[in-house]
């Protein structure tokens, strides 16, 4: 499993233009095997340029990418390569399904990679299970589905590549709420079975405080916070400051105690609140 280290990256777009913009600056991070990261924070505050980085879709401006201690922007081939072993999603995904079949949508990955075609079907019918997609859908037009089906397909035309790192540009923007967490289910199963690292980059904060274990908050192109939910989430000022919100569960434990309710422990989970209510009731098991 790949450990990515990032020094000091900075990324300007159309440099010595009149255009010039600064999107991302002195990021220095270390993302370890394995781990399971949500990247908040709003519209404009570098996430998406910063992902674009680390499977080399964008080369930095300064600074440097290292994947295991290796330079990924040392060659071409080097940036070509790991883009096997760091697999990216973009927003809204599904737009970008071309194949004739849910089936070689899928298979278009696994067929770049030149693997024995017996090899490829395998790798299609397990990415099809891991992210819920029915066999009776694979010989189907892709344009023919749901939205939220076309967006697990195109998760699982990531998935089929056996990226070490799967990282996911708003995997639930433009879903309801059953079809977002059937996708963050089906993510969090994928790194279940795997053990692969999980980077979803998001600014919804209730998804965040659900699945994270690790949350890293961008403002204004640099990370501004990095913890545990517990820890980040303990800052409802700072947080809201830069234009974001607290997780709805630790909103109404707030308001519950401003109105004299007392809830111990932190809140920031649904489950978290219902303990602490029941708590609060006098209930023996707690």
């Amino acid at each position: 499993m790949a450990e990515i280290t990032v020094r000091n990256l900075l990324h300007t777009y159309s440099v010595g233009t009149p255009f010039e913009k600064t999107a991302i600056r002195d990021i220095d991070l270390k993302i370890g095997q394995g781990e399971n990261i949500f990247l908040l924070g709003h519209t404009g505050s570098g996430k998406s340029t910063f992902v674009q980085h680390l499977n080399a879709l964008l080369q930095p401006t300064a600074g440097e990418v290292l994947v295991d201690g290796e330079d990924i922007n040392r060659s071409k081939i080097s940036r070509r390569d790991i883009k096997h072993r760091i697999g990216l999603v973009f927003q809204y995904p599904e737009y970008q399904l071309f194949e004739e079949t849910v089936q070689a949508d899928i298979a278009f990955g696994p067929r770049n990679m030149k693997l024995p075609e017996t090899e490829v079907q395998e790798r299609v019918l397990e990415a099809a299970g891991f992210t819920g997609i029915g066999e009776e859908l694979l010989s189907r037009s892709p344009l023919e589905l749901s939205g939220g089906q076309k967006r697990r397909i195109a998760i699982a035309g990531v998935i089929a590549m056996h990226p070490e790192v799967l990282i996911l540009d708003e995997p639930t923007a433009g879903l309801d709420p059953s079809g977002s967490r059937q996708i963050m289910e089906n993510i969090r199963s994928y790194r279940e079975k795997t053990g692969a690292t999980i980077i979803v980059v998001s600014h919804d904060m209730d998804s965040a405080a659900e699945y994270g274990d690790r949350l890293i908050v961008f403002e204004r192109g640099s990370v501004s916070m990095d913890g545990s939910p517990e820890e980040v989430f303990s800052h409802p000022r700072e947080l809201t400051s830069i234009g974001l919100n607290v997780p709805k569960a630790a909103a109404l434990a707030s308001a519950l105690r401003d109105s004299g309710l007392r809830l111990n422990g932190p809140i920031y989970t649904h489950e978290q609140l219902l303990s602490a209510i029941r708590c609060a009731g006098g209930e023996p098991a707690c």
